[in-house]
């Protein structure tokens, strides 16, 4: 009897403490918008663009210690899980160049001087060290939360990512990350995704991608204003993308065939002509 009532204590004993334990953890969990964590998550994915198709005009604009330049206008293209694509037709209508994402890889074509580079996502980790995908890549164009390796975030990911506030902001963080962080920062009172951001652990690398000037499209707010930069490199280079005339919907081919007489060239060399002229 007294060594059943010794076990029965220590029972006892081990449910308070991991009682306490979790009472520790929800306290901790901060309320965002009066919601717990977890709801706010649901929240925020809850606000993704459900969009099958999206296409707009886009401004690009070069950010470097030198000042900011327009770089040119553009015509972006995106159909869900197929492709993205950049085409510039600066004269008359006419394609001058083309660049299209898809899960293949990345492609680019110089329509101007019929030559083309065309990369598989395998190759560009390897070269920039890094685990970028077309579902990351899409999610970054569409505002939306991402977790690596699922091709898209649905409510019940949301005990995927931890929550935290800082600077006024409630900051989305996925787990199970590997090397690579995966940030995600939030408006608290309305839940939108404001800015995307890839690190490299323990350095002051990172992929930063920051969305602004969010406007009613469709049944959805979505931003008209994007800025990408790399972090960590010293010198502070970024790209803008100011969007209009944008449009959910719409049907176009969604895969760019090379023509047989384009030449292939390496993404070496090619930026080396480009440099050259």
């Amino acid at each position: 009897m007294k060594r059943l009532i010794n076990y029965l204590g220590l029972v006892v004993a081990v449910a308070l403490v991991v009682s306490c334990s979790s009472s520790r953890k929800v306290a901790r969990t901060p309320m965002i918008g009066g919601l717990t964590g977890t709801d706010y998550i649901e929240k925020v994915i809850e606000l993704s663009p459900v969009w099958q198709s999206l296409s707009g005009k886009v401004t690009l604009s070069l950010s470097t210690p030198e000042g900011v330049s327009k770089v040119g206008s553009a015509t972006l293209r995106l159909k869900r899980d197929e492709s993205i694509q950049l085409s510039v037709a600066p004269l008359l209508g006419i394609e001058m160049a083309r660049l299209e994402i898809s899960p293949d890889g990345i492609l680019a074509l110089d329509r101007l001087n019929k030559r083309y580079v065309q990369v598989s996502f395998e190759e560009v980790n390897s070269w920039a060290h890094t685990d970028l995908s077309f579902a990351v890549l899409q999610s970054l164009f569409l505002n939306e939360l991402f977790v690596p390796g699922k091709q898209r975030v649905a409510v019940t990911d949301a005990g995927d990512f931890r929550v935290s506030l800082a600077d006024g902001r409630a900051v989305l963080e996925t787990q199970d990350s590997g090397q690579l962080t995966y940030r995600f920062y939030t408006s608290t009172d309305k839940g939108w995704l404001e800015e995307s951001n890839i690190g490299l652990a323990d350095t002051p690398y990172s992929l930063q991608w920051k969305y602004d000037a969010f406007q009613l499209l469709k049944d959805r707010f979505f931003p008209e204003q994007m800025y990408v930069t790399i972090q960590g490199t010293g010198k502070q280079v970024g790209v803008g993308m100011e969007f209009s005339r944008l449009n959910v919907g719409g049907n176009w081919e969604a895969r760019t065939e090379v023509p047989s007489r384009y030449k292939r060239v390496q993404v070496d060399e090619l930026l080396k002509m480009l440099v050259s002229k």
